[in-house]
């Protein structure tokens, strides 16, 4: 375990406090880190999940109960991959840190079609690598730097092109026993981008994503949606404050899922059809 009294005199990262408020808030809401939780940081080096990692370390060494972390980058085996400067960010700031290497580069070239959809393949290819990564080292919870924006970029694009109503939850048991935690899950995005700003912090963007070698699809649905709601932000500027709200007021049984609805005028099995 990272021991607090010797990491005293570390730097540590400059955070406001709306955002160590939201981060301590959502924590203590949804239950995400608690005592003696071994916590693995899925750390990319973008903005997101460098904010996520500073605000682990920062919750480590003030919190009032113990648990550990440790971050992880997935190296997908490309050849120049270089994540040296995320090893060095680490070393200065005193933050445990891996570079877990995988064969996924390699996998996709044989499994994936030409011009074929790509998000979804490397984003399953890396959550199963972070898994087995999670399970051999005796992590039982994965923290990922999905905001605010993310989940409600997901619920329109769910609704919009899949059908569905569904969005990102704060917390869920994967199939292969970890819980998945996202506690930025009610930050702005702009407040991590701040974050990262404000601190200096080099970062890493789309440029590392295996993709831009692959002749694929571009992603073109959730950067539509990211305007559509930079857009519709302009002209309500309390929107994410409301849909935050619904995202916890939720009547389901005013939808047209017959499940999901109170009848005492139709038997149990007549209701299931």
């Amino acid at each position: 375990m990272q021991n607090r009294e010797s990491q005293k005199n570390r730097k540590w990262a400059k955070i406001s406090k709306k955002l160590l408020r939201v981060f301590g808030r959502s924590n203590a809401k949804y239950r995400l880190i608690g005592e003696g939780d071994r916590v693995l940081v899925a750390l990319s080096g973008g903005k997101d999940s460098l904010s996520l990692l500073h605000l682990i370390a920062n919750m480590h060494q003030h919190s009032p109960f113990n648990f550990e972390y440790q971050a992880v980058t997935i190296s997908y085996g490309m050849d120049g991959e270089d994540y040296s400067f995320l090893k060095e960010h680490c070393k200065e700031y005193s933050l445990p840190y891996e570079v877990y290497k995988t064969e996924i580069y390699d996998i996709s070239q044989e499994t994936m079609r030409e011009n074929s959809s790509f998000c979804s393949y490397f984003s399953r290819m890396r959550r199963g690598a972070l898994y087995t990564y999670a399970i051999e080292h005796g992590f039982n919870k994965i923290a990922l730097g999905h905001h605010l924006d993310d989940a409600v970029e997901s619920f329109f694009m769910n609704m919009l092109y899949n059908g569905s109503l569904r969005s990102m939850p704060p917390i869920y048991k994967a199939k292969r026993g970890v819980h998945v935690i996202r506690p930025l899950i009610e930050a702005r995005e702009e407040q991590l981008r701040n974050f990262a700003t404000e601190n200096g912090f080099i970062t890493i963007g789309d440029e590392a994503c295996p993709t831009m070698r692959i002749q694929t699809k571009m992603p073109y649905a959730r950067a539509n949606t990211k305007e559509w709601l930079r857009e519709l932000e302009k002209q309500h500027s309390n929107l994410f404050t409301t849909l935050k709200a619904s995202f916890s007021h939720i009547h389901d049984d005013t939808f047209l899922d017959p499940k999901r609805w109170i009848r005492d005028d139709i038997d149990k099995e007549e209701k299931n059809d």
